[in-house]
């Protein structure tokens, strides 16, 4: 059984009390909490936005001097993608003022029981470490490949003979459209001379 609320009687319900302000003040807070709860994917809006924009600003003050062969360059790709956050966080904040909503964990095939799998995290953690440390000596190619088999290897794949040659291949694909196609310089390693 549900009560409403009654007008209180007394001195506290005459007009120009300072009782009234208050209360009408705590319920517009309190709608408006209660919007910004229901359409709490708005921020995520502001988070892509913000990073669009950021990005976009970095793009423009971006020096190509040195790096620019031509109409692609270093900047195209931070164009691209700042613009496609920029797209997508509008796109999104019409869905939610519109009342899309997203659906909470009921699309997912996760096990929320479960505990976390704390052995291809570290895998995955010491892969990406190892790769970093080894970009400058051995070069991107060789590098990358190490990076991209250790990842394939960390998320569950076993195919020892055919992982490494394309983790090769896709490395040796990433360094010469960096290197070649948009002037972005990798370090070739000792490899560096036949590449």
């Amino acid at each position: 059984m549900t009560t409403e609320p009654t007008e209180p009687t007394g001195s506290a319900a005459q007009p120009g009390s300072a009782a009234q302000p208050g209360a009408e003040a705590v319920q517009e807070e309190g709608t408006a909490l209660s919007w910004l709860r229901e359409h709490s994917e708005l921020g995520v809006c502001v988070l892509l936005f913000a990073l669009g924009l950021l990005v976009l600003t970095d793009a423009f003050t971006m020096s190509v001097d040195i790096a620019q062969r031509g109409p692609v360059g270093p900047r195209t790709v931070p164009f691209v993608i700042g613009g496609l956050f920029l797209l997508i966080s509008v796109l999104l904040a019409g869905d939610v003022l519109r009342g899309g909503r997203g659906e909470a964990e009921g699309g997912e095939d996760v096990d929320l029981d479960e505990p976390a799998d704390w052995r291809t995290v570290l895998l995955l953690t010491g892969v990406f470490l190892g790769a970093a440390v080894l970009i400058g000596p051995l070069g991107f190619p060789i590098a990358g490949a190490l990076l991209f088999w250790g990842s394939a290897y960390a998320l569950g794949s076993r195919h020892h003979g055919r992982d490494p040659l394309i983790a090769a291949g896709i490395s040796l694909a990433t360094y010469f459209v960096f290197d070649n196609l948009l002037g972005v310089p990798l370090p070739g390693g000792p490899l560096m001379g036949v590449l």
